[in-house]
């Protein structure tokens, strides 16, 4: 396995242009969104095990209430903004083929297409569908993020920021009546939003409007892939995500003394801070990967990263659920002995590992699911 990992890092390494810890980031986030390992330390704490420090994992695993920032609240921030730092190195080798940029936009529209259909599909339940979950939202984002592909950073950010304060002003002024409290679930303008284009409110109190703010998110991620994309010294462009990552992160905590910091609504000190967090994961990731290059760790996780839709839709339509039904019956006859949790706990991890199977053997095999 080890001289294997290998071969797979070197060929990823040699790969023109390609910076290993994009597909790490991109790779961590989708583990840790489809493998289940979460619900690992859920039961744990359940079941009494492992003290404060398991529940305190357990507890960032899940969203927190309305006003409540958690881990798990920056998977969707992480995975947009993955998807932005891929676009320019997407777009540079579409052009460097012969496509043109008409080509390629037309690319961007389709696979939008794509994102809103099946994002539409797995949110639809009876008579109500919801465009909330990542794939509407991305779909969203998607194609603004390309017009700005081959714009100047400047402005580039100028336009996140504007969509950031256009939102909040759009909360905080709106005035139809029912939909005039900012700051509380479902009489907000992001509710109203709902209530006249889908004619539903999401039971959980997620807003479509969310693609709006969060644009920035995947607008950062293209500042930053063109960053990596440039010439500089690394430690230069290291330096650079790790001071906005923690600016982000300050300059979030400092909007939330005023704007409420509520990730099922988008509110521009969420986007800031969670921005921040996007910018300093990545950063980090370059620091491990790409300068420090403890590349065999970063190659188990890219190897989840080349299949992300692939897998995200396996997981979603009940491909772990059928193989947490293949491995029970085994894990149950060899760790019986242990009881419901042992057997649970071991389950959750064989099953995590088959899914990272998956993709290995569609990596080794070269079959790579794009839209």
């Amino acid at each position: 396995m080890s001289n294997q990992t290998n071969d797979i890092t070197n060929n990823l390494s040699k790969e023109q242009g390609r910076v290993l810890s994009i597909d790490f980031f991109r790779g961590l986030v989708m583990f840790i969104l489809v493998s289940g390992i979460a619900t690992l330390f859920h039961q744990m704490t359940e079941q009494g095990q492992g003290g404060a420090f398991i529940a305190w994992i357990d507890k960032h695993s899940n969203h927190g209430e309305w006003f409540e920032i958690y881990f798990w609240d920056l998977i969707q921030p992480f995975f947009m903004f993955i998807v932005g730092v891929s676009m320019p190195f997407s777009l540079s080798k579409r052009l460097a083929r012969g496509d043109s940029w008409k080509q390629s936009f037309i690319h961007a529209l389709k696979r939008s297409f794509w994102l809103l259909l099946l994002g539409f599909m797995l949110g639809a339940k009876d008579n109500t569908y919801y465009l909330t979950n990542i794939l509407p939202q991305l779909a969203f984002v998607y194609v603004f993020a390309f017009l700005l592909l081959q714009k100047d950073v400047k402005w580039q950010l100028a336009v996140s920021f504007a969509l950031i304060l256009a939102s909040d002003l759009l909360y905080q002024l709106w005035q139809v009546e029912g939909y005039n409290m900012p700051y509380t679930p479902d009489h907000n303008f992001g509710a109203w939003f709902d209530s006249v284009t889908v004619g539903h409110l999401h039971p959980g109190h997620w807003v479509t409007f969310n693609a709006v703010p969060t644009c920035a998110h995947i607008i950062w991620g293209v500042c930053i892939g063109k960053l990596l994309m440039t010439d500089w010294p690394r430690k230069k462009k290291l330096w650079i995500m790790l001071l906005t990552g923690v600016t982000g992160i300050m300059g979030g905590y400092l909007l939330g003394l005023c704007i409420p910091m509520i990730e099922r609504i988008s509110t521009g000190s969420f986007v800031v801070f969670s921005g921040g967090w996007c910018l300093l994961a990545m950063g980090l990731s370059y620091l491990f990967v790409d300068i420090l290059r403890f590349r065999k760790i970063a190659t188990f996780f890219a190897i989840v990263g080349m299949n992300p839709i692939f897998i995200y839709l396996f997981s979603m339509l009940g491909g772990k659920s059928l193989l947490t039904r293949m491995a029970r019956p085994f894990t149950y006859r060899l760790f019986g002995w242990g009881g419901d949790m042992v057997i649970n706990m071991v389950t959750i991890v064989v099953v995590a590992f088959m899914v990272w199977g998956i993709c290995y053997y569609m990596y080794k095999r070269k079959i790579f699911i794009k839209l």
